[in-house]
């Protein structure tokens, strides 16, 4: 099957873009553009650390509830960005729990914490955890867990095929991870303002009612994923079935809010047609 609404990819104002739509058995719907060119994620690279961390958690090596980041928070707290430190800064701004401060310096001390509890760099836990097993041979982590990932769409829709159907992980985990984490946490989604609730869950963003959002119209409110910087999303629509990747080679702007909305509506409504 091929989904012609993802030729929409062609009219994005970038030079180099690709898309995917995966079902949870790995069934590959539909691609468009260069699967296997690798794109710099920015921070989709967070749902695969998180990934990761939800590893070691399973294996034993940290706990979701022991304390790690700033004075008063744990790894939950870091994964769900509510340990109150800032933004790209190693300093708090809040008490842990009170606020959804979107950090990277929360996922960089994830990844340090980790390290530290498997004696392994978190690079290479992220590989043997995830992208090896995976078969993400053309995904790799070249700096900080919260925005230094390198991958194709070949590669991401492996991962979002796991992520709907999980293999690495107890499907309980995975439903924790798409659950809203301290709910009713106020906090501003990047590049789409304040948002009350800005519900999260443990590095996923988790869609609800929030209002703009980077998917579609037509997605459902347990629609749950990231987008990046760099140009890159994500998503996993569990009502509909379907995950869905774009990456391009553009930073995230007005044209992203335009087009990603339009895409994701689109898809959306060819499977359903």
């Amino acid at each position: 099957m091929s989904l012609q609404s993802l030729a929409l990819i062609e009219n994005w104002p970038v030079t180099t873009a690709a898309a995917g739509v995966v079902r949870a058995d790995g069934t590959v719907l539909g691609t468009h553009g260069a699967l296997g060119h690798r794109f710099p994620l920015a921070s989709v690279t967070k749902p695969l650390a998180a990934y990761a961390a939800l590893v070691a958690y399973e294996e034993g090596a940290v706990e979701l509830d022991e304390p790690a980041g700033p004075p008063g928070a744990t790894v939950r707290h870091l994964l769900a960005h509510t340990s109150g430190l800032a933004f790209d800064e190693h300093r708090v701004l809040a008490p842990a729990g009170e606020r959804r401060l979107y950090s990277n310096a929360g996922f960089e001390q994830l990844g340090d914490h980790i390290a530290k509890a498997t004696d392994i760099p978190f690079a290479e836990y992220l590989r043997q955890a995830v992208l090896e097993p995976l078969g993400m041979t053309s995904t790799s982590l070249e700096g900080s867990p919260a925005k230094d990932g390198v991958s194709s769409v070949a590669d991401l829709l492996r991962f979002a095929a796991e992520v709907q159907a999980p293999r690495l992980l107890d499907p309980r985990t995975v439903a924790e991870a798409m659950s809203v984490q301290f709910p009713g946490t106020k906090g501003v989604l990047p590049g789409y303002g304040h948002q009350s609730p800005n519900d999260w869950g443990l590095g996923f963003e988790i869609r609800d009612s929030k209002s703009p959002h980077w998917s579609g119209t037509s997605s459902s409110p347990r629609t749950f994923g990231h987008f990046g910087q760099a140009g890159t999303f994500l998503w996993v629509d569990p009502v509909a079935g379907v995950a869905a990747v774009a990456l391009a080679d553009r930073a995230f702007g007005p044209w992203a809010v335009e087009a990603w909305p339009v895409l994701t509506d689109a898809v959306l409504a060819e499977l359903r047609g």
